[in-house]
């Protein structure tokens, strides 16, 4: 009775120690953004005098920030030219990524082994150093920046290695391939196979990895500001730029554009919850 007390208590401060390690975590992650929201109701002069402060500790609470984010944004274009480069590119990366992680599971030849091996060893390439040889081609050469397809066809490409290989581990180890050959006993073709059969069975793959990809191609800005130069193009990251002066910045309305950019991505992570993570751990444990 006495070893099972004692080890009853060492499980108890055990747990205990772990949640505390989980709570100031948990607090330094958040610690930025709960700034972000605070400094967002403040006015410019509170912001410089004490931004640490909290929102009690202050006078002249409003939301004028947002206001005037909103207008120099011009938050309905810029919104728009987001979800148009964010939905076009996550269904692309979506339909091609599954596609051929799916010809790559079930066609076990040398091509396919070679195809998945140099794309899961693209993956560790840095961004940075072929973005310099991309803009020169794709701008001196080939005259196709400044348009919202070139942007879409680079995002496509550059999440392809890792929106395959997440599609290769669920197909591999979820996808039994009984289902497959009774749709083929039964008259199907290969896409249909695939498109009737395989692909509703995706859905959890699918869900993480659209808020994913989505994640990436809506708050990305580096590669944005490459492709895009014209300002009925720029997307939300690209307009919070327009906040930024030569010799100063109103922190205020940058901390609201920052939220206004934010808030439309976190509702399609709260709505996909439960597929992200059910996706994740299908796809990278089996």
């Amino acid at each position: 009775m006495k070893e099972t007390k004692i080890g009853g208590t060492k499980k108890k401060i055990t747990n205990i120690l772990s949640m505390a390690v989980l709570l100031v975590l948990f607090v330094a992650y958040m610690f930025p953004f709960v700034m972000v929201v605070i400094n967002s109701l403040k006015q410019k002069r509170d912001i410089i005098k004490s931004p640490f402060s909290w929102l009690f500790t202050i006078k002249g609470l409003s939301f004028d920030n947002f206001v005037k984010a909103f207008t120099q944004m011009d938050f309905p274009r810029a919104f728009g030219n987001s979800l148009i480069v964010t939905v076009s590119a996550t269904l692309l990366v979506t339909l091609f990524a599954s596609m051929l992680a799916y010809y790559i599971v079930r066609h076990n030849n040398k091509i396919s082994k070679l195809t998945f091996s140099l794309m899961v060893a693209s993956m560790i390439i840095p961004f940075q150093a072929i973005m310099i040889p991309l803009v020169s081609i794709y701008g001196g050469t080939l005259n196709v920046l400044n348009h919202r397809v070139t942007l879409i066809f680079m995002h496509t490409g550059f999440s392809m290695a890792m929106s395959v290989f997440m599609f290769h581990g669920f197909i591999r180890g979820s996808m039994p391939i009984a289902l497959e050959e009774a749709a083929y006993i039964d008259g199907c073709t290969r896409a249909q196979t695939f498109f009737k059969i395989v692909f509703p069975l995706l859905k959890p793959i699918i869900s993480t990895m659209a808020i994913l990809n989505s994640l990436a191609f809506w708050n990305d800005f580096l590669l944005p500001s490459l492709v895009l130069t014209d300002k009925k193009l720029l997307t939300l990251p690209l307009s919070t730029y327009s906040f930024y002066g030569t010799y100063s910045a109103d922190y205020g309305t940058i901390m609201a554009g920052l939220l206004l950019c934010v808030i439309p991505i976190l509702i399609l992570y709260v709505v996909l919850q439960k597929q992200i993570i059910s996706g994740v751990v299908a796809g990278a444990v089996k």
